[in-house]
């Protein structure tokens, strides 16, 4: 079967007319035990997750029950995807207050997680990918972005969050109940990240028109039924836009590193649309200009230059229509 981003290998196999997944899952490149305990805590909580039938954590190897193979992004369109997304919503809530059982504890999404993670932006798209070599006073003005949105994501209130919930990870096994995978990298963070990674997908962008009342409505069904101290509409955009840069941000150098680091070209094409979600909502707050100059007048070109020596990413891809 076709993997995903990270190391692990997926087989189908069918034992006595039933069908099961083979996972090769080298231990020292993957999370298992955080694989096992969150398995057993979202099941425990009522989210459908696949089955661990049998697992050999030294080995890196499961069996586990097969989900089939609609994903929910096979099935969007832009007539259905509110009724999904809302659906999608409903297990957020759930997810926000599990907690793995025994002495696996959550990592926290704290300063040093988040920096790390937006140094992959610096290092692999900007550095390695573009060949683009920022001036100290240029890393300067980066950096204070960078203290912005980790500022912003620490104010936050600190829930149990996936951390990669987008419609590649959420599946349809009968058609029609969700159920999650992907969840071995979840940790305590801020309560808007899930909720950007589902409505500002890294891998499709829907219409504004579209999304404004599904975040309304999960910041309603969070605040009320995690009994949260209410904000003001501003805080909770304010929140939702700079998680969703520091994603971005995050994702664009991901996607140039599975190219350059682990040979996977295909992830390039989803660069210019985390780029173009970065462009678009820097531009709306003035204390991220520099941000927002610093993709528009750098990055962008050199993408550009890139892809017209068959270099680069693909052209941007569109809203989905």
């Amino acid at each position: 079967m076709n993997g995903d981003a990270g190391f692990r290998q997926y087989y189908r196999f069918t034992v006595g007319g039933s069908s099961y997944i083979a996972v090769d899952a080298p231990p020292q490149y993957s999370n298992n035990p955080a694989f096992v305990a969150l398995a057993q805590a979202l099941a425990t909580q009522g989210i459908p997750v696949p089955e661990i039938r049998a697992r050999d954590l030294e080995l890196g190897y499961f069996c586990l029950t097969d989900l089939g193979d609609k994903l929910l992004a096979d099935v969007l369109t832009v007539e259905n995807m509110q009724l999904y997304y809302r659906r999608a919503i409903d297990l957020l809530p759930v997810i926000a207050r599990t907690r793995p059982a025994g002495d696996y504890i959550l990592p926290d999404y704290d300063r040093a997680f988040i920096d790390f993670e937006l140094s992959i932006f610096a290092e692999w798209l900007l550095d390695k990918h573009l060949d683009l070599r920022l001036s100290p006073q240029e890393q300067q003005k980066l950096r204070a972005c960078f203290d912005i949105l980790i500022d912003s994501a620490l104010a936050q209130p600190q829930v149990t969050m996936h951390r990669d919930y987008h419609s590649r990870n959420i599946m349809l096994p009968d058609g029609q109940e969700l159920a999650v995978i992907d969840f071995q990298d979840a940790v305590t963070g801020p309560v808007t990240y899930d909720i950007v990674s589902l409505l500002r997908d890294c891998y499709v962008r829907w219409p504004g028109q579209l999304i404004e009342p599904l975040f309304d409505y999960y910041c309603r069904l969070i605040t009320e039924t995690l009994d949260l101290t209410p904000v003001s509409p501003a805080t909770w955009r304010r929140w939702f836009d700079l998680m969703g840069l520091q994603r971005h941000l995050k994702a664009s150098g991901i996607f140039a590193r599975l190219y350059h680091r682990d040979g996977k070209k295909g992830y390039l094409k989803d660069i210019p649309l985390t780029l173009g979600y970065i462009l678009d909502i820097s531009k709306g707050y003035d204390e991220l200009a520099d941000l927002h100059l610093l993709v528009k007048e750098r990055v962008l070109p050199a993408l550009e230059v890139l892809n017209s020596k068959g270099k680069g990413a693909l052209a941007p891809a569109g809203e989905n229509v």
